[in-house]
């Protein structure tokens, strides 16, 4: 009683402190998960233009986007494909929000005609679309409450219907809106004339090329501020998405030599009969083995992962490493235990035979509803089509010519050909077809089904006849053991330990481990080698996750990786020892580019090519729109800057692509003026109307205000 009386007492205090526990449980989670603090929300995948991707209706239509693909796309391949639609529909939206525009009842009938005049449930008797059976088939479907009604070869509902209704009103204000854009899209006389010149108008010169190599890179030296001022002066360039740096060892779960071993004892242990005692009549039993087993068959499929294969093979049908080997044994002798891909085989020799390498047959075909290759004049069920082969294989028998038959035969190609076929053991036949013309012998006639139906087939000559044999194998599938497992994970374990207070890299060469190295962005899925890995990319970037933490990952039909994060890199300009790759090459030229205009001497090209120790070089005929210097490759600003002097005219030095340039204009070419530009003008008006949808998305995208929640919901 004493006890309990001292429970009542501090009854409010448990009270509190439960309360206080469970506040600072929520509390904590909240702070955890700031956007409940901050009215942010998991379920919202992005924002665009402020309006909100709900989480569960996107990932709705990421299901049935999968189901359609029929598992071709990842779930991820997924998601980015329906984020793109989302942020498409919902960007030209709001423009089209903006403009006021919409579809009209008027308009929509006729969009809806466009779309579904074809359909025989919306044509009159005359085959004209008819408004008022559409009308029917809507209301119609409003008073089915969700049940479906047939269209064509589909099954609809008005909830379906209406989408679609949707959809098809969606495109159409799009395509309103591009059009509108395009109406504004056109081209001057003055655009017509300049693009004609660009082609027409030519000039002649000669200039000297100073290249950059005249001056070692070991001349030029480059700062880490010069590097990260370049990069700002660059940014397009040089802005990066958030990236992690990761490195990760493998330990797979492969069999062990001790596996490899006792599953080749096993499949030893085989040949021999044992005993066994019986349960049920209480005596001990012989089990037939290998050597003596009368029912070959069963016994393969009883012991084997692989069933029993009842035919004649040549060499090249037998494994690649056992195919020697086998083609030499005699019935009754063994090969094996070999290991062949993923399996280890025991085969056995219970048959030769001398067999054609090549077959000349003719038959007849007669195809049935639902066969391959069938097509809508096929009308005979199996059933019928076995009656009418086995009828005209009588006629045959009863001294019907096979020729006088050929007519029967639905195989126009073959007809042609007497009915005759020629092929080799490894052609892509009917296999029951090849069976027969094999393994049986020249005069040979019989009824045989295929996948394409039954055929009469007569067996007219056999060719080149070589040996082949019947191999009985027992396969049994090599599998790391439940041993084997343990240790793979123990030894990954052990390794875990090391690296708490150790190197990554030297704990990993220590136990001959390749360490790996991968970069990541948020959306990222894949490992090269490991297939879709998404657990590992929401991993290292994890707001909890830091350069230098690691985990492990269990690796579906692989075995386990350990991670570490190398380098946390955020949104932003890249490192300066990334960046360095492109930029401090850019960077050196401008400076070289300084230091060979600071000693060219001289006011001709032949000056200056002199004592620079250059050439001075020609180029005929150098158009505005060709940017390839004859002699010098790709150098636009040289070749831009000849269209800028007058005939005689010597530029100033020109920093190029490979080097600095001096030009002087030897000759213009003017162009003859055309009396008209209307055919230009249509061009580019075609041209620049045909890029309008493309570019206007870009630029309506680029200009949206888009935050991506991806990699924090449902990536």
């Amino acid at each position: 009683m004493a006890v309990l009386n001292k429970i009542r007492q501090r009854s409010l205090v448990l009270i509190l402190v439960i309360a206080l526990a469970l506040f600072s449980f929520v509390i904590g989670d909240l702070f955890k998960n700031s956007d409940a603090l901050t009215g942010g929300s998991q379920d919202v995948i992005a924002t665009i233009n402020g309006t909100d991707i709900n989480r569960l209706e996107f990932q709705q239509k990421v299901k049935n986007y999968q189901d359609r693909a029929g598992g071709a796309q990842t779930s991820t391949q997924s998601m980015n494909a329906i984020y793109n639609q989302e942020v498409r529909k919902i960007v030209l939206q709001s423009e089209i929000d903006e403009l006021g525009l919409s579809v009209e009842k008027d308009e929509m009938r006729d969009l809806l005609k466009t779309s579904f005049s074809s359909y025989p449930e919306f044509q009159d008797a005359n085959g004209n679309f008819d408004v008022n059976r559409l009308n029917a088939f809507i209301a119609n479907l409003k008073d089915l409450n969700g049940e479906t009604a047939p269209l064509g070869n589909f099954l609809v509902n008005y909830e379906s219907w209406t989408n679609n209704e949707q959809t098809i009103a969606a495109n159409a204000i799009q395509q309103t809106y591009y059009n509108l854009v395009k109406a504004g899209i056109g081209t001057t006389i003055a655009e017509a004339e300049e693009d004609y010149l660009g082609d027409s108008k030519t000039v002649d010169i000669s200039y000297v090329q100073v290249p950059y190599t005249t001056i070692a890179d070991s001349l030029v030296a480059v700062s880490k501020s010069e590097i990260t001022a370049y990069m700002k002066d660059h940014e397009d360039t040089y802005k990066t998405d958030a990236t992690r740096e990761v490195v990760y060892v493998e330990f797979k779960e492969e069999p062990s030599k001790a596996d490899e071993d006792e599953i080749k004892a096993e499949l030893l242990a085989l040949k021999s009969d044992r005993t066994e005692y019986n349960d049920n009549s209480k005596n001990t039993d012989t089990i037939s083995g290998f050597d003596s087993a009368t029912d070959i068959e069963e016994f393969v499929n009883t012991y084997s992962a692989i069933k029993y294969n009842d035919a004649f093979l040549r060499a090249g049908q037998l494994p690649a490493v056992a195919k020697d080997t086998l083609m030499k044994l005699g019935v009754g002798s063994y090969y094996g235990p070999y290991k062949d891909g993923e399996f280890y085989k025991l085969s056995k020799v219970v048959a030769t035979k001398q067999l054609p390498d090549s077959v000349k047959v003719r038959h007849i075909l007669v195809p049935f509803v639902g066969g391959q290759r069938a097509d809508a004049s096929v009308t005979k069920t199996p059933e019928q089509a076995k009656a009418t082969a086995d009828s005209i294989f009588a006629k045959i028998q009863g001294g019907t010519k096979f020729m006088d038959l050929l007519e029967l035969s639905s195989d126009k190609v073959s007809n042609e050909q007497d009915g005759e076929i020629e092929f080799d053991y490894l052609a892509g036949m009917a296999p029951e077809f090849k069976a027969y013309a094999f393994d049986n012998n020249e005069g040979d006639i019989d009824v045989v089904r295929t996948s394409f139906g039954y055929h009469i087939i007569e067996i007219l000559e056999q060719k080149s006849f070589n040996k082949a044999v019947k191999v009985a194998t027992v396969a049994n599938k090599l599998e790391p053991s439940d041993k084997t497992l343990q240790d793979v994970f123990n030894v990954m374990s052990k390794f875990e330990i090391a690296i708490k207070d150790g190197d990554f890299n030297e704990i990993a060469k220590e136990r001959n481990l390749t360490v790996k190295p991968i970069t990541f962005n948020a959306l990222d899925e894949n490992i090269p080698g490991l297939g879709s890995q998404r657990e590992v990319v929401r991993w290292s970037f994890d707001e909890d996750t830091e350069a230098g933490d690691y985990k492990n990952f269990a690796i579906s039909n692989f075995g386990f990786i350990v991670a570490k994060v190398v380098e946390v890199r955020e949104e932003g300009l890249m490192s300066t020892e990334d960046a360095s790759i492109t930029a401090l090459p850019e960077i050196r030229k401008e400076k070289k580019a300084k230091l060979i205009r600071e000693k060219i001497t001289g006011t001709t090209v032949a000056e200056i090519a002199k004592n620079q120790g250059q050439n001075a070089r020609t180029a005929a005929a150098v158009t505005i729109k060709n940017t390839t210097l004859s002699g010098a490759g790709v150098e636009p600003k040289v070749v831009g800057a000849a269209f800028g002097l007058a005939e005689g005219e010597t530029s100033q030095p020109i920093d190029g692509e490979k080097g600095v340039y001096v030009v002087n204009v030897t000759k213009v070419n003017e162009a003859t003026k055309l009396d008209n530009y209307g055919a230009i003008v249509n061009r580019l008006n075609a041209e620049r109307r045909n890029a309008v949808q493309t570019k206007v998305y870009s630029a309506l995208e680029e200009s949206a205000e888009i935050e991506d929640n991806r990699a924090k919901t449902v990536y």
